[in-house]
C-alpha cells in the first residue's frame, strides 16, 4: 500500500504550486493550519541547501471532529500533511493517505472516515 497521493505538475514554481494547492484544499473543505519551509529550516539549522520543500498541515474540521470523537488520541496523527517539493521540471504535490496512516488503529468506523478524507484529498491533489 502506498502512503501518499501524488501528482507532478510541470512548469510551476513553488509559489504557484502553493497558491493552487491551498485553493484546491479549500475547495474540498480543508484549511491549512501549519506550514513548514523545510528547505529554509535545513539551511538555518544545518547550513545545507536543498530543493524547495514545504509541508502544509491541512485539516478538514468536520472530519477531524468525527475522528477525534471516535478515537481521542487520533489527534497525534493530525493534521493531514501535504508536501510540495521541487522536482526536475516542476513541483510534486503529495498528500498523506489517511487510510494508510490509520492502519495502526483498530477501529472500522475510523477507517471509514479515513476513506472519506482520502477521497477528498485525492480530489484536491488532482485539481491542483
Amino acid at each position: 500500500m502506498t502512503y501518499t497521493i501524488d501528482r507532478k505538475i510541470d512548469g510551476l514554481t513553488m509559489d504557484e504550486a502553493d497558491t493552487r494547492t491551498r485553493a484546491a484544499l479549500a475547495a474540498h473543505g480543508f484549511g491549512v493550519l501549519t506550514e513548514i519551509d523545510v528547505a529554509a529550516t535545513m539551511k538555518k539549522k544545518l547550513d545545507v541547501a536543498m530543493p524547495a520543500y514545504r509541508i502544509l498541515g491541512a485539516c478538514n474540521p468536520g472530519m477531524a471532529f468525527k475522528a477525534i470523537g471516535m478515537e481521542p488520541r487520533v489527534g497525534a496523527m493530525l493534521p493531514c500533511n501535504v508536501i510540495l517539493r521541487e522536482v526536475e521540471g516542476g513541483i510534486e504535490v503529495s498528500a498523506i493517505d489517511p487510510v494508510a496512516s490509520m492502519q495502526a488503529i483498530r477501529n472500522s468506523e475510523l477507517h471509514a472516515v479515513a476513506g472519506q478524507v482520502r477521497d477528498l484529498l485525492h480530489k484536491a491533489v488532482q485539481s491542483v
